[in-house]
């Protein structure tokens, strides 16, 4: 029986059925732990494409890692603490400090839609999570996944196709931005 249908002496017993969107409370901490067996497996590594394909078989965007990692992005969003800047169309902003408890490694989310970045080096190399919003976005004409810059890489971060969430992970949280 619906509550629209349950009624008692004449009077509905649930005269207003209310839906709700229960949206989890995420922290910057919460958000560290989920990038734990990430972190794990990135420490003391070589930063090129064999640790690419390694973190997209260990972690696959269907997977729970990157689909709790995109949950906590929403959630962290709605609460505005993760994307809490913007320049340029790009919303962003960096998560986590380069500490012992991420191993070195800062963590930024950007927000990017159909749109180019600003030009940038990676003196210690770069790991990337994109993480689709909506459509079928591309990350530098890279689906949707992990990629791995190497130390002394540059790039102007480009999204296609869509809307995505790019997880940035960079040791000792070293970007170095041209004009």
């Amino acid at each position: 029986m619906s509550p629209a249908q349950a009624v008692v002496a004449g009077k509905r017993l649930f005269p207003r059925v209310y839906s709700c969107i229960i949206v989890p409370v995420m922290t910057r901490t919460e958000f560290g732990l989920l990038l734990r067996p990430v972190l794990d497996e990135i420490c003391g590594r070589e930063l090129d494409a064999s640790l690419a394909e390694e973190l997209n078989r260990m972690f696959p965007l269907e997977g729970t890692v990157c689909r709790s990692i995109l949950a906590a992005c929403q959630a962290g969003d709605a609460e505005g603490w993760i994307c809490d800047r913007e320049a340029g169309g790009v919303r962003y902003g960096r998560v986590l400090k380069p500490t012992e408890t991420t191993d070195g490694f800062s963590v930024d989310v950007v927000q990017m839609r159909e749109i180019t970045g600003p030009h940038h080096l990676h003196p210690n190399g770069e790991i990337d999570l994109t993480l689709p919003i909506e459509g079928a976005p591309t990350f530098d004409e890279h689906v949707a996944a992990w990629v791995v810059y190497g130390p002394g890489s540059a790039h102007r971060p480009t999204v296609t196709g869509g809307c995505a969430y790019v997880v940035y992970l960079l040791p000792e949280g070293a970007i170095e931005f041209t004009k």
